[in-house]
């Protein structure tokens, strides 16, 4: 085996079983490269005698068509849970932005380290939306490999923003409630998706899916056909203001909540969830209210200025369903009991949603100590005055 400088960089060369075998180490040939340069001329060779020569030859191909075939197959494989593809797509339109017309095969552990400091500077968003982008690229690579258009993953070696905020939770308040909701009536379909969200615990995508056949209002029943998983696929007892929003939509036909175009159901509503948090919160640069606001700034008009948000009542929709699960928490509710409401198939997604006060745990404890007491496990006499 030897290494040639060609056209400034290192080249190997060698030969096993008659047959030859030549390609470029893509390091520059300098001295400081050629101990590197070295070691994958020996990985090739290692993988030409191993029966993978196939692997050095690979097939030049655009990120971005590369990126249609990979989401057109990602489709078709998650056919029965099109959300799955759906998020992939999201996260693809920013992947596909950046990466453009790049051989697939040049894309490295340090491009997808930029790629995550761009998203960050030009579209402002969460560690946790870009930690959801390469997620979706990993996907992307390990498809890739398999059709010879990359050796390798680089987003196994770039450094993945924290998973902290998959975490976060925003609860909330009756007081906030009631101002949103006074908001959102001008929304129709977000404001009983909403309503429906805080008293029954659905997820968002499931009520918007949601078909006619579903409900059951003389039963008072709602039934969650579709899931991932045999949890998910539910039925949930409604109670009485989930009967009267889903009364009036119930007409004889197909969904629950029409889209747009004819035969089919909503797919998304943060539009309109983003105009009520316009109108509820006031501007980050002036303190007054979007209606307060021109569209533009009048000529000769300091007071004027272009609205910025200010995060003062913040909250993603499907923070409707984690307030569900905490008011249901405190209101007594058993984890096993919540678990199967929200669909989850154990408890440790639940726990996130347990926060018991000392007088919660003083509470159960007296109620141990009774039960003890009733059953003659313990003198009764010595129960009195003991744990209030």
């Amino acid at each position: 085996m030897a290494l040639r400088n060609q056209k400034g960089k290192w080249h190997y060369r060698f030969q096993v079983a008659g047959q030859k075998y030549f390609g470029s180490t893509d390091l520059d040939a300098t001295e400081q490269n050629k101990t590197k340069a070295g070691r994958k001329e020996a990985e090739a060779h290692r993988l030409v005698t191993e029966g993978k020569a196939a692997l050095l030859k690979l097939e030049l191909q655009s990120f971005n068509e590369a990126a249609e075939a990979f989401l057109d197959w990602a489709d078709g494989k998650h056919r029965d849970h099109p959300g799955t593809a759906r998020r992939l797509r999201t996260s693809f339109a920013s992947l596909g932005k950046f990466f453009g017309k790049r051989m697939v095969n040049t894309i490295s552990e340090g491009s997808v380290d930029d790629y995550a400091s761009w998203r960050r500077r030009e579209s402002l968003v969460r560690d946790i939306t870009i930690r959801h982008d390469l997620h979706a690229l990993s996907k992307f690579f390990k498809y890739a490999q398999k059709h010879n258009w990359c050796r390798d993953n680089p987003v196994r070696g770039a450094e993945l923003p924290s998973d902290s905020e998959s975490m976060r939770m925003r609860i909330v308040t009756t007081a906030e409630e009631l101002i949103y909701f006074e908001a959102a009536q001008r929304f129709p379909n977000l404001y009983d998706l909403g309503r429906l969200m805080l008293n029954q615990g659905c997820r968002p995508d499931e009520l918007m899916s949601l078909r006619q056949v579903d409900i059951d209002l003389n039963k008072r029943v709602l039934r969650i056909r579709a899931g991932k998983t045999n949890a998910a696929r539910r039925e949930l007892k409604l109670i009485a203001e989930s009967k009267s929003i889903l009364a009036r939509r119930v007409d004889g036909g197909a969904w629950v909540f029409r889209g747009k175009k004819t035969g089919t159901h909503l797919s998304k509503l943060n539009g309109s969830h983003e105009k009520v948090l316009d109108a509820i919160n006031p501007c980050a640069k002036c303190g007054r209210m979007l209606s307060e606001h021109t569209a533009k700034r009048s000529e000769g008009n300091d007071k004027d200025c272009e609205y910025q948000r200010a995060a003062s009542l913040e909250f993603v929709l499907y923070d409707l369903r984690h307030t569900f699960a905490t008011r249901m928490v405190d209101a007594g509710c058993s984890l096993p009991a919540l678990a199967a409401i929200l669909g989850h198939s154990g408890l440790r997604m639940v726990m996130r949603y347990v926060h018991p006060q000392q007088e919660h745990k003083d509470a159960a404890m007296a109620r141990y100590e009774e039960y003890l007491a009733s059953k003659g496990m313990i003198d009764a006499a010595a129960t009195k005055g003991s744990i209030q």
